[in-house]
């Protein structure tokens, strides 16, 4: 029973620290997305777009790893979340397809309205991600109207409740500003000084959505205390994740990129291990009747599955950590447009 339990928490945390690599690495590509439009100079957007070509792709495989381990670890889960939210994951996979034709369509074409279509696409569909995102880890927090079936009895309106939206909203400004963290150090000259400017204001909307959020949980969301008041240590993560934060202006107004970069990878990766410590051992919560929520423990798969599933990620995961590195390696430094850039 205690290596199947485990088992259990050792795939709890693969899915975890797989989220995290997906917001910390994606989520600049989304927030570079959705700053696009801010820049109206083709040379420009061309610059954005080369900032996070070579390693966008290679970013979303932290999505395909988060669901996979659902799939195999936590089977019912994956066939819940994806029953309850079939349209919610229909319009994310809408909007990671049209990011990627965006990306590689662009500029395949000297036309000003075509680019400036794909433009627009662009970082509509980064908003949506990242919105669509937050809505998801929201209403995940607040619970959904779950039966002792796993069926969901609600409706796709129900999913955009106050909080999940305000959750979508700060998800939204965190990936913003992180993408304009990630700009700053890709970028030069004129260009870099415009994207500097763009932090201000990003950094003010985090704050303000931020507070919001973490007042709406303190005051309606209380179960994602409880364990923090069995065990008073696990509020030093939170408290890390807004020191983290607050650091961010102080590094971007030393001029010191790389530092905030760092700092807001950090604090996106606290504030994730704090909505895990927050709903364990609970994925997904019932509205109707805490018994019908499913636990990573009366969720998973067989422990010959999880012993198996445990090897495979032993090999995989590295792989996919070596490739990573490779690529920023190559890439690294301040973006040159060449004549095989997008």
């Amino acid at each position: 029973m205690e290596l199947t339990i485990s088992l259990e928490i050792f795939w709890y945390l693969i899915v975890g620290i797989a989220i995290v690599f997906y917001a910390v690495l994606d989520g600049f590509d989304l927030g570079v997305g959705m700053l696009h439009l801010l820049v109206k100079k083709d040379v420009e957007r061309r610059t954005f777009l080369n900032a996070i070509g070579p390693v966008w792709d290679g970013n979303e495989v932290w999505l395909v790893i988060v669901g996979g381990a659902l799939f195999a670890g936590f089977p019912d889960v994956y066939a819940t979340l994806c029953s309850s939210f079939y349209n919610l994951v229909m319009i994310l996979l809408a909007g990671l397809i049209f990011r990627a034709v965006a990306i590689e369509f662009r500029s395949k074409h000297e036309s000003r309205r075509w680019r400036e279509s794909w433009d627009v696409i662009f970082s509509l569909a980064s908003f949506v991600i990242a919105f669509g995102v937050g809505l998801t880890l929201g209403n995940l927090i607040e619970g959904i109207p779950l039966d002792g079936d796993m069926v969901y009895r609600g409706t796709f309106a129900g999913i955009f409740r106050p909080y999940p939206i305000l959750v979508g909203f700060t998800a939204v400004a965190l990936f913003t500003m992180h993408g304009a963290i990630f700009l700053l150090m890709k970028t030069e000259g004129e260009l870099h000084e415009k994207v500097r400017r763009f932090m201000k204001p990003s950094l003010i909307l985090l704050l303000v959505t931020y507070t919001l959020t973490t007042i709406a949980t303190i005051l309606y969301m209380p179960h994602m205390l409880e364990r923090m008041h069995d065990r008073p240590y696990l509020f030093l993560i939170a408290a890390a994740a807004l020191v983290a934060l607050l650091w961010v202006p102080r590094m971007v107004q030393k001029k010191w990129d790389g530092w905030a970069f760092i700092c807001s990878s950090v604090g996106i990766a606290l504030l994730i291990a704090v909505f895990g410590v927050g709903i364990y051992p609970v994925m997904v919560r019932s509205t109707l009747d805490e018994q019908y929520s499913l636990t990573l423990f009366n969720s998973a798969a067989s422990p010959l599955t999880l012993k198996v599933l445990a090897i495979i990620v032993a090999i995989g995961v590295p792989l996919v950590l070596a490739y990573g590195y490779w690529v920023y390696r190559i890439f690294r430094g301040k973006v040159k447009l060449g004549p095989t850039s997008y």
